[in-house]
């Protein structure tokens, strides 16, 4: 009984760590091969109003939700609002710290006051966090067809 137990508890683990090695697919199946680092898509849109791309980044924050964007790190201290075609799939919401790969459209946007509140309140600001937002914000955004979280 002991060896039968013993046996069902090592392929349970060995089943667990198999999944932790798998990389996890979203939206549309998509490769990680030739992703730009996250660091370097500004220069690349320079005064572009967008431009199809595929990124490959940090993970900063998520929807806490139910996954529906994401920021991804671009350095110095930014970040690139992410979301997903026609609001088509959603991401994990525990992935903040690892590293994604997305593929779609990268743009130069305004985003306006209630929109940046409504994505604060998604990620659980303060009522008085939120009231503080009174100006639209211009960023650099991206919407997704397919996201890659790497593990």
């Amino acid at each position: 009984m002991k060896t039968i137990l013993l046996t069902s508890l090592l392929v349970a683990v060995s089943f667990g760590l198999f999944a932790q090695t798998e990389n996890s697919y979203h939206g549309k199946k998509i490769t990680a091969s030739g992703a730009l680092p996250a660091t370097e898509l500004a220069t690349k849109m320079a005064d572009k109003k967008e431009m199809p791309a595929k990124v490959e980044g940090t993970v900063e924050s998520v929807c806490k939700v139910k996954g529906c964007w994401m920021k991804v790190k671009t350095g110095d201290g930014q970040t690139m609002r992410v979301t997903f075609k026609d609001y088509g799939f959603f991401v994990p919401k525990d992935i903040v710290g690892k590293t994604v790969v997305v593929e779609g459209t990268a743009e130069n946007t305004t985003t306006p006051v209630a929109d940046l509140r409504h994505f604060a309140q998604d990620a659980g600001k303060s009522k008085e966090e939120i009231a503080k937002i009174t100006e639209p914000e211009k960023a650099l955004t991206f919407v997704a067809d397919g996201v890659i979280v790497k593990k």
